[in-house]
């Protein structure tokens, strides 16, 4: 059975105010983005191909200090457009089954976000989350049907070990050594990498401790 995925209209962004790369003003767009009635929930392989939808996607950077972690994406990966690409974040779509599990959209997110990551890697660290940017890109065929919630967890110790077999070559990274690496790194990271170095981002100035 065909995995199925939330989504939203691409003409929704086009009616709040479409932007290229990232958005610090997450209200105005997420309060309407995560609102159910906008929501509808399609089957990945036909939405991978389909410009007239955007699939929400978790991006959570897992930042310890003034590093981030970071990893490439093996050939076992899903997403055959971003094998071999280095990225600063991880997360993924929210499915159909993540919505028994919340009683409100954002919640939904939160919890989609959480699962995804408790898939992907095991985190051994109390953390603290903040959602502080949003990532549009329509420069790529991958990122014209995707768009994501750029998510910083804040991690108190750097204990983080991959789950997910299409995970390798990790590691904790400063800021310094991943923009010496932007040419190897995924488009979403490269625009992730410039928002979370954006001195209006929140949290930025405990990132800089």
């Amino acid at each position: 059975m065909n995995e199925k995925v939330l989504a939203f209209k691409t003409e929704l962004l086009k009616e709040i105010g479409h932007f290229q790369g990232y958005t610090l003003d997450v209200g105005k767009y997420l309060n309407i983005i995560l609102d159910s009635k906008h929501h509808l929930y399609l089957e990945r392989n036909s939405a991978e191909r389909n410009y007239q939808y955007k699939q929400l996607i978790s991006y959570v950077a897992l930042r310890y200090k003034k590093s981030l972690f970071s990893y490439v994406r093996g050939k076992a990966g899903s997403e055959k457009r971003l094998v071999g690409r280095r990225s600063i974040a991880l997360g993924g779509h929210i499915d159909q089954a993540d919505k028994r599990l919340s009683s409100s959209s954002k919640d939904l997110y939160l919890l989609a976000a959480r699962r995804e990551l408790s898939e992907e890697v095991k985190i051994e660290s109390s953390y603290r989350e903040q959602i502080v940017a949003l990532i549009n890109d329509d420069s790529t065929n991958v990122g014209k049907v995707h768009f994501g919630i750029l998510q910083v967890w804040d991690l108190e110790e750097a204990k983080v070990t991959k789950i997910e077999k299409e995970i390798i070559e990790t590691g904790f990274y400063s800021f310094q050594t991943l923009k010496g690496l932007i040419s190897e790194l995924e488009s979403w990271s490269v625009i992730a990498l410039h928002a979370l170095d954006d001195p209006l981002t929140p949290l930025y100035s405990e990132c800089a401790d």
